[in-house]
């Protein structure tokens, strides 16, 4: 982890406890629903890049703006997510977090390489 800023906007990254999820991890919610059980987490390939979702953000995916990904208004994301593996026994861990796009830095690194 040794950016400092955002790849996207260049904010200054902090670092926070998160959830496996690249999309909601960083909500603390969601770190509540990981202690509880409930969400599964898969490594998946979509986009042509890979990302770890949980069961929520993997069913949610299809609803991105498509030119968030760099991708033609009107072009489906998420309908071709290939499972790559189950996640195992989730835990918590650290990832940085940028406040300006409100995303953790592995959202923010599987955006550029979609892009």
């Amino acid at each position: 982890m040794s950016e400092t800023h955002c790849p996207i906007c260049a904010t200054a990254l902090e670092t926070i406890e998160v959830a496996p999820c690249y999309d909601c991890g960083h909500d603390p919610d969601e770190l509540r629903q990981l202690a509880a059980g409930e969400h599964t987490y898969d490594e998946v390939e979509v986009l042509g890049a890979r990302a770890v979702l949980c069961n929520f953000c993997q069913a949610d995916f299809t609803s991105y703006d498509p030119t968030y990904f760099g991708r033609p208004l009107g072009t489906p994301v998420g309908r071709h997510m290939q499972l790559v593996r189950v996640i195992q026994d989730p835990r918590p861990a650290h990832d940085k977090f940028c406040p300006s796009c409100n995303r953790r830095l592995a959202f923010l690194q599987f955006v550029m390489q979609a892009r």
